[in-house]
């Protein structure tokens, strides 16, 4: 029996209450991801999508020793169909998260990202000195098939029982969801032997 949305949000919502951080494999129906995978390709094709930075505002740079993704960042006003669907999706899980850990949640900024092969980003927070309003950090994957020998894990690093450092290697498998405490849970996005797609977005607690 395949769990309806509100299940996979009460999972998701309690995991990240617990523990910080939470996967859900299946998110989306796979036609939904296939519609997005497309969109997400023919934007690229067409060149809307730009090498990625570290920091804003006057303190953004590219730095390509640090990350080598590109990105396409959503426009809320400039939504299309299927951009509005994920987006409409997302409120609900806004919705829900709140429900549970009482995060104040107030809005969502998301982009599609891209990893070529061979690229990488290093060891970070989501949420630091110039966004401190990112509370949440979300990743849904796009791909069509990944096998562990295509690398590009998102490794999550947390305490572990012991009072230790440990860490968690997700794969970006299509349709996967990723949330996690966006100033908590330090990650890193290993290195990729083929091209690695998701649409990657924070819940903010301000508009």
């Amino acid at each position: 029996m395949t769990m309806n949305s509100s299940g996979r949000n009460t999972i998701l919502a309690e995991e990240l209450y617990e523990k910080g951080w939470s996967v859900v494999d299946g998110y989306i129906a796979d036609t939904f991801r296939k519609q997005l995978l497309k969109e997400q390709r023919e934007l690229l094709q067409h060149g809307q999508f730009r090498h990625a930075g570290v920091g804003n505002g006057q303190n953004f740079a590219i730095k390509p020793e640090i990350r080598s993704d590109k990105v396409l960042w959503l426009d809320e006003s400039e939504l299309t169909p299927l951009q509005q669907k994920y987006w409409d999706t997302m409120e609900q899980l806004r919705a829900d998260i709140n429900q549970r850990c009482f995060l104040g949640l107030r809005a969502f900024e998301s982009h599609f990202a891209m990893y070529p092969p061979g690229s990488f980003y290093l060891r970070h927070l989501d949420r630091f000195q110039n966004v401190q309003y990112r509370i949440v950090s979300v990743i849904l994957y796009l791909n069509d098939d990944w096998s562990e020998n295509d690398g590009g894990a998102l490794r999550l690093y947390f305490t572990g029982s012991t009072g230790l450092e440990e860490y968690t290697d997700i794969f970006p498998l299509g349709g996967r969801l990723v949330v996690f405490l966006s100033g908590e849970i330090l990650h890193e996005v290993l290195p990729t032997k083929k091209t690695r797609i998701s649409i990657t977005g924070w819940f903010k607690d301000e508009y």
